[in-house]
């Protein structure tokens, strides 16, 4: 139950997060240095909590501090405290990271960016459990179970002369490496919806996503991992709060810059021609505000199927789902150029009149009726 309960925030179902959450699950209960690798983003710093939450030392502090973030001539401070009058400006006592993780866990982020210096006096720790204050002339002994993460080679950081060896093995006791989201694409859903749920504008539905712009963010390789995809997730929330959005109902602006997204130039005609003119004045619009117009419900797929930029996500995806999303958003327009008429919504779309009338039914039973022909009543009605 406490697996359950303390890794519920490590999203996803393929067989890597599966073999991560297993892997920690046997790590937690130990003692043991334990050493997080895994490219920036990835989520180090939660798969370090999960370790400390499902550990004897959960009651007590878990306790971070980014190596690479924080001034060379002030680290040994932050970690091992100074005492009062040590250097210019040391105006009390005050006790570091070590000894504020007393009996919990400190989490080292980026220890492959400590300087040489540092990692001795971390070694010298780590051997004897005991630290050396600055300033102060006697050792504090700590009971602190470390991890450390690391975005860097370390193996290859020792060959070049910048890792000590010896600091490496002693905080390469258990390694535990996360996957980058490429490696994990079946998750991507998943974690679309989670943020999706968590960046929520008020009162705002969470927004939604059209095949095709799913298709384009399964395909992408993200190089900033889950981080990127939460931002991504955060900027479209913000942006078009509460809509179901396409690759045409989003400003290519506003995704990321070598994602796919398959826009493609396709001959018009002179009505395609108007409409385009349209789009021209909206998309003046979407320079200066960064969003589509509320109003407008463009064809979110065809194009981008008919000109066989279909992308089939690495994942899979329900082929049945797909195509429906397509008929249905192809509807919606065509009822919405007939002002609800479906006569003349059969025409545009070439089908018979008690064909489209069966379709429209048929989206009405699974709660997906178009919106142009929502308020319509009864569709065998309709004109």
């Amino acid at each position: 139950m406490a697996l359950m309960l303390t890794t519920k925030q490590i999203i996803g179902d393929s067989k890597k997060i599966k073999l991560l959450r297993e892997m920690l699950s046997r790590v937690a209960g130990t003692n043991a240095t334990v050493l997080i690798g895994g490219e920036s983003g990835t989520g180090k710093e939660l798969v370090a909590k999960a370790i400390h939450e499902l550990s004897p030392r959960a009651a007590a502090a878990f306790v971070p501090i980014n190596c690479a973030a924080i001034p060379k001539d002030l680290l040994e401070s932050e970690l091992f405290g100074h005492r009062r009058g040590a250097f210019s400006g040391a105006i009390a006592d005050r006790k570091g990271r070590f000894e504020l993780a007393d009996g919990g866990t400190l989490f080292l982020d980026e220890v492959g960016d400590m300087p040489p210096d540092m990692q001795v006096k971390l070694l010298r720790v780590l051997q004897e459990g005991v630290i050396d204050p600055v300033g102060s002339h006697a050792q504090v002994a700590i009971d602190v179970r470390v991890v450390a993460a690391t975005h860097c080679d370390l193996e290859a950081e020792c060959a070049a002369g910048r890792f000590r060896e010896d600091l490496f093995y002693r905080l390469n006791v258990i390694p535990v490496k996360v996957p980058p989201l490429r490696e994990r694409v079946e998750d991507i859903a998943r974690l679309i919806e989670h943020f999706a749920q968590m960046h929520a504008q008020d009162g705002a539905r969470p927004i939604a996503l059209e095949s095709c712009l799913a298709g384009a963010m399964h395909a992408y390789a993200w190089p900033g991992n889950i981080r990127e995809l939460s931002n991504l997730i955060f900027r479209l929330s913000v942006l078009y709060s509460g809509r179901r959005l396409g690759l045409h109902s989003v400003s290519r602006e506003m995704l990321p810059t070598k994602m796919d997204v398959g826009f493609v130039t396709e001959r018009r005609s002179d009505k395609d021609d108007d409409i385009a003119a349209e789009a021209r004045e909206d998309d003046l619009l979407v320079s200066s505000i960064g969003m589509r117009p509320l109003e407008r419900n463009p064809i979110e797929d065809i194009i981008f199927v008919a000109n066989g930029g279909a992308m089939l996500p690495e994942g899979g995806l329900a082929l049945k789902d797909y195509l429906n999303d397509i008929e249905r958003n192809i509807i919606e327009q065509a009822l919405s150029r007939s002002g609800g008429n479906v006569s003349k919504t059969a025409q545009l779309l070439q089908l018979q009149r008690t064909t489209l009338i069966q379709k429209l039914n048929k989206l009405k039973r699974n709660g997906d009726a178009p919106t142009s022909a929502a308020d319509a009543g009864d569709f065998q009605n309709m004109a």
